[in-house]
C-alpha cells in the first residue's frame, strides 16, 4: 500500500504567509486598486502612476496576479471582480480602510505576539502611553473612514441577519456600537415595518445621521447617543451587539448582557454577532486568530464559541438560546428573554 510522501509545502507556504499579506497591504496603501477602477493599465503606466522604481514593480504586480488579487489582460493589468468591488477608494461597498489601518498598525503589533502570549498584555499604542481609539474618535475625518470600514465589512452579515432573524414578530430594534448603521440600514432596508435605532458615542452621530439619509431610512432610524457601559441601553423588542462582546473580558461581557436583558422586554430578543469560534474550536481559523487579535489590541478581550454565549447568555437570564450561521466566519447567537 503506497503512503502519502510528507512534505514541508504546506509549513512554508503558512510561515511565509505575511509576503503575501503585506503585498496585499501595500497596493491597498498605495491605491493601486483605485487607480485600476479608472481603466486597466500597463506595468510601465502603472509604475508610473504610484511612482514606483522599475526594478521590482513587475515581480510586484504579477504577484499580486498570481495571488488573485489582480487579473492580466495582455499586458495591462486589470482589478478581479472582488478588488473591483471592495478595494476601490471611490466605491461605498470599499473595506480597504480596515487594510489600511492593519498595514498602519497591526502589522507591527502582530511581531510582538510572543511577548503578549508570554505576558497576556497588548502589543499596541497602550505600551508606549497612546490611546489609538481615543485618537481616532477625536480626529473626525479619521473616524469616518474608520466607521465606513465598518460598514464595508459588515454588509453580508447584515443582510443575513436582516433575512434570517424573525423580524415579523417584532417592531422596533436598537444596534450597540453602531458605527457608521451598516447594520441598522440593512435590517430597515429589509424589513419596512421596523423602527430602529443606533447607540454609540455622540461624535459619531453625524455619521450615522448622513448614512441613513443615503439609503433613505432617515425617518424610521434615529441615533442614541450613550456609553454602553455607563448608560442604560434602549428599550426596544431586540437588542443587537455585533463584534462588541469580544472587546472585553468575561465580567464586561456578563455586564453587557444582563444590561440586554433589563433593557428587553418579556419575549424579547438580544442578537450577538461575531465571527464565533465553532464549538471544537479546530476549524474557524478566523475566530480564533480574531481572539488572538484581541490578545494584542485589548487588556482581557477574547473571542469565544456559540455554547460559550449561549451559557453566559443563559445565566444573565435568558430562557431560550440558539445559534445561526451567517456570512462567511460570522454567526449569531440569539437569546429570548
Amino acid at each position: 500500500m503506497a503512503t502519502r510522501r510528507l512534505t514541508p509545502d504546506r509549513i512554508m507556504q503558512l510561515g511565509l504567509g505575511f509576503w503575501g499579506s503585506k503585498t496585499l497591504l501595500t497596493a491597498v496603501e498605495l491605491g493601486l486598486f483605485t487607480d485600476l477602477a479608472k481603466k486597466p493599465l500597463d506595468a510601465g503606466a502603472l509604475s508610473k502612476r504610484l511612482e514606483l522604481h522599475p526594478r521590482s514593480a513587475r515581480d510586484f504586480f504579477d504577484a499580486l496576479v498570481a495571488l488573485g488579487m489582480l487579473k492580466r489582460i495582455g499586458t495591462r493589468y486589470a482589478n478581479t471582480p472582488e478588488t473591483a468591488l471592495f478595494l476601490d477608494r471611490a466605491k461605498p461597498s470599499y473595506v480597504g480602510g480596515m487594510l489600511e489601518m492593519c498595514n498602519a498598525r497591526l502589522y507591527r503589533f502582530w511581531g510582538s505576539l510572543t511577548e503578549a502570549l508570554r505576558t497576556g498584555k497588548p502589543q499596541n499604542e497602550v505600551k508606549t502611553g497612546e490611546d489609538f481609539f481615543g485618537t481616532l474618535y477625536a480626529d473626525p475625518q479619521r473616524l469616518e473612514g474608520f466607521l465606513k470600514a465598518m460598514t464595508g465589512l459588515s454588509q453580508g452579515t447584515a443582510r443575513a441577519i436582516a433575512e434570517k432573524f424573525p423580524w415579523k414578530k417584532y417592531r422596533s430594534f436598537a444596534d450597540i456600537g453602531c458605527a457608521q448603521g451598516g447594520v441598522a440600514v440593512e435590517i430597515a432596508l429589509a424589513q419596512k415595518h421596523l423602527i430602529g435605532q443606533g447607540m454609540d458615542l455622540a461624535v459619531v452621530r453625524p455619521v450615522f445621521e448622513a448614512y441613513a439619509r443615503t439609503k433613505q431610512v432617515e425617518k424610521r432610524l434615529t441615533f442614541h447617543p450613550g456609553d454602553f457601559f455607563k448608560d442604560p441601553l434602549p428599550k426596544t423588542d431586540v437588542l443587537i451587539m455585533g463584534h462588541i462582546l469580544h472587546d472585553w473580558d468575561l465580567n464586561e461581557k456578563m455586564l453587557l448582557l444582563r444590561k440586554a436583558y433589563e433593557a428587553l422586554p418579556s419575549g424579547g430578543a438580544v442578537i450577538v454577532h461575531e465571527a464565533l469560534i465553532d464549538d471544537a474550536r479546530k476549524h474557524n481559523v478566523f475566530g480564533l486568530l480574531m481572539s488572538l487579535n484581541m490578545l494584542i489590541e485589548t487588556h482581557g478581550g477574547f473571542d469565544f464559541t456559540g455554547a460559550d454565549c449561549r451559557q453566559w447568555m443563559k445565566k444573565a437570564g435568558f430562557k431560550r438560546t440558539k445559534v445561526e450561521k451567517l456570512a462567511g466566519p460570522d454567526s449569531m447567537v440569539i437569546g429570548i428573554k
